[in-house]
């Protein structure tokens, strides 16, 4: 069995290994990661040898870290990627080109309409109905997005809001609250199998479906990284942060939605950001957390999407598709059935 995991920023593990009687054997690590000293390589092997087919990503790397020389330095990867890639190994996870990729970057719709575009295509790639996708999105009004578990009356400020001529609408995925000003951030959604996936921590799938991102980010000059859970930042502070939510039929949703031009006093009084949020992060104010894009490449938004197309479409061998008129139907009803509801924008008081 063979199993591969590039890790985030950082260097490609690779492991081959066989099973015999429910256990791992056989089992070699490479890659091009670095590792010192040159002989802690045969302690992993070793470590990893000998373990249940059912470990999970935390145990073969507590067996790993335990097998490790003192002082041996592990550079561009970590005991758990290495766990990460034994994992997909043992259920032969496919990796990005393994697929047919589709790029959409469509016309403008509104804010809810983006929001059921992406149930509706992350259900039909988990039907098998439709490749994988990127979608950029564009959209034709201001619209606050909560998460799908935070409070309304928490979040969002009404008066603050409407002063400022943003709908307030709640998507499917977790995470925290987005302001969609006209030309003010990048947001694209991903809509993937689960088994691209498999056998990864669900901390660990962020990072991978968004290491493209970084890719494109790093070729316009700015030093990205991705900070856990689901963070995207530069030395100058967070661009964005990604959400997921995962369908019972297989469908995988993973969006990420980045700051090209925030006005930091508007989202002040839009948004309820309150102290204990703000004290994580080391700042006193809403405005101090959100880095533009703007401001650290001077590009238009639409050179950053050109650029974003570009990358993912290189690394994957990705082409452009677009949504047919089936999906935009399927869509339009489920903004009047559930996204444009009080019922889902209300779910949490």
């Amino acid at each position: 069995m063979h199993g591969e995991y590039k890790v985030p920023g950082g260097k490609l593990v690779v492991v081959d290994l066989e099973v015999r009687d429910g256990r791992i054997a056989d089992f070699h690590l490479a890659g091009d990661f670095f590792l010192e000293p040159d002989d802690a390589l045969a302690d992993i092997d070793a470590a990893v040898t000998g373990l249940a087919v059912e470990s999970d990503v935390p145990t073969i790397a507590a067996a790993v870290r335990a097998a490790l020389p003192e002082g041996a330095q592990l550079l561009g990867f970590t005991p758990e990627s290495v766990g990460t890639a034994v994992r997909r190994a043992l259920i032969t996870a496919p990796g990005w080109r393994d697929f047919s990729w589709e790029v959409v970057h469509d016309r403008p719709v509104s804010p809810r309409m983006n929001l059921a575009l992406d149930e509706v295509l992350t259900t039909r790639v988990g039907d098998g109905r439709r490749n994988p996708t990127l979608r950029l999105w564009e959209w034709d009004e201001s619209a606050v997005v909560i998460g799908s578990f935070q409070s309304l009356r928490n979040e969002v400020d009404p008066e603050g809001a409407a002063r400022h001529g943003f709908d307030v609408v709640r998507r499917i995925s977790g995470g925290g609250a987005m302001l969609m000003a006209a030309n003010s951030i990048v947001t694209y959604s991903l809509y993937v199998p689960a088994s691209l996936v498999s056998g990864m921590t669900f901390a660990d799938s962020y990072a991978f479906l968004d290491d493209w991102v970084l890719h494109a980010l790093r070729s316009l000059g700015i030093e990205a990284t991705y900070q856990p859970l689901n963070d995207i930042a530069s030395p100058s502070g967070k661009i964005g942060g990604a959400a997921q939510k995962r369908l019972a039929n297989g469908g995988v949703l993973h969006h990420a939605t980045l700051s090209y031009d925030m006005d930091g006093q508007v989202m002040s009084e839009v948004l309820r950001i309150g102290r204990e949020k703000l004290s994580d992060k080391g700042t006193v104010s809403a405005a101090k957390r959100v880095d533009p894009l703007r401001s650290q490449t001077g590009l238009p938004r639409e050179a950053i999407i050109d650029r974003f197309i570009e990358t993912f479409s290189t690394l994957y061998g990705a082409v452009p598709g677009t949504i047919s008129d089936e999906e935009y139907a399927e869509a339009e009803a489920l903004v009047a059935s559930k996204f444009g509801s009080d019922a889902w924008l209300h779910r949490v008081p």
